[in-house]
């Protein structure tokens, strides 16, 4: 049915009432031609089954107080294909309805963008009733949230990891009809369409998904055993899904079209995966930037050292330790860090730790004794207790 044919259609005249027929006569009114003209009683009749669709829908609008308030002042308003302005508002403008609609659906090149005929297909939540629109539009599959847990190695070059997840996806057992003779009906609540209308003042109304059919447009008469008549089931699958390389802890990763199933030829939702990672007994992370803790004697922090330093997964850099360097500095060994967004590595920051021996040779006691005589008029503490002083 299009925009038109709704706005001048005569639901009044359809269910054989007044327009100033009460709620009562109106609903004693539909329940008789109801019975009449309703498919199980009228099987292979065609023409009963459409004049039962045009009762259900003059039911749906007369029915309702707010839908039939706006279905009145619609038809006083675009009635007989004129546009009347309201008192003062000088004159009349002779609009032919199928030309207004017409050129405002037709390719959005007028001024009105979706045109009047969307807001009035969305106002009065039609446009499904004759099998056309609505009930046939494709539906979006639910997005999915799954964990897994890395190493710290595989975060870090990235991998590809087996991921196990459940869905909501189109029955098998019903092909997703919701009905185990595969043959549903159309909701005569929403006509198919999948929507109902609520009045939100104005003379507009919002869409809400149908409460009998739950938004599907269609009942099942024989509910599936396995869905319980929603057409969807859930179901399992395992998927080899791929974590980009330089991953962090908790990082949320979306990989689009890798969600539940569409309905009715939709698109896939989108899997949200959260990751974990691991930690590694050598290297930490920050950033780009992984790190390490690198132990070295007394004597290569005094008089300085060429020291070799391990990375994750590939060979030892050489550092050269400057003589004095004290414990806790920072060096930097660029390009061996975490794989970043463009491909490039970030650094490894390596951090010295003066190893303290716990246990000495005769010789090596000797030898720092001599050291410690040699030294002694140094004092690594006179700063410290100077500036105590000073504070």
């Amino acid at each position: 049915m299009s925009t038109k044919d709704f706005v001048e259609k005569d639901y009044y005249k359809v269910l054989g009432v007044p327009k100033d027929a009460t709620e009562a006569e109106i609903k004693k009114a539909y329940r008789k031609l109801a019975r009449e003209y309703h498919p199980d009683a009228n099987k292979g009749d065609a023409s009963a089954e459409e004049r039962f669709k045009e009762i259900s829908e003059a039911n749906d609008i007369l029915g309702d107080a707010k839908k039939r308030k706006e279905y009145d002042e619609a038809r006083a308003l675009f009635g007989n294909g004129g546009f009347r302005p309201g008192p003062g508002g000088g004159g009349s403008f002779n609009f032919d309805l199928g030309d207004l609609f017409g050129g405002a659906q037709g390719g959005g090149q007028g001024g009105f963008g979706g045109g009047l005929g969307d807001v009035f297909g969305g106002l009065f939540n039609r446009g499904a009733g004759a099998g056309a629109g609505t009930r046939t539009q494709p539906r979006r599959g639910q997005d999915i949230e799954s964990e897994v847990t890395l190493s710290f190695t595989e975060a870090v070059d990235g991998a590809t990891v087996p991921l196990r997840m459940s869905s909501q996806a189109p029955c098998k057992a019903c092909s997703g009809t919701g009905d185990k003779n595969g043959t549903p009906r159309v909701c005569p609540t929403c006509v198919g369409t999948g929507q109902v209308s609520r009045g939100s003042g104005g003379g507009f109304s919002l869409t809400d998904p149908c409460a009998d059919c739950k938004g599907r447009g269609l009942i099942a008469e024989n509910p599936c055993e396995v869905c319980k008549g929603s057409g969807r089931a859930k179901s399992s699958r395992t998927m080899q899904v791929r974590i980009p390389a330089g991953v962090s802890d908790g990082q949320r990763i979306r990989l689009r079209g890798k969600g539940a199933p569409g309905e009715r030829g939709g698109p896939a939702g989108d899997l949200y995966v959260v990751v974990h990672v691991g930690t590694h007994p050598v290297f930490g992370r920050k950033g780009d930037n992984l790190t390490v803790t690198v132990p070295v004697t007394i004597a290569e922090a005094a008089l300085g050292a060429d020291i070799k330093v391990p990375t994750l997964g590939g060979p030892a850099v050489t550092l050269k330790l400057p003589p004095g360097t004290p414990t806790g500095r920072t060096m930097r060994a660029r390009g061996k860090g975490a794989v970043r967004k463009d491909g490039t590595r970030g650094d490894l920051l390596v951090t010295v730790e003066v190893a303290v021996p716990a246990e000495l040779s005769d010789k090596a006691r000797e030898a720092l004794e001599m050291y410690r005589d040699a030294t002694e008029s140094d004092d690594p503490r006179a700063l410290l207790f100077e500036s105590a002083k000073g504070a």
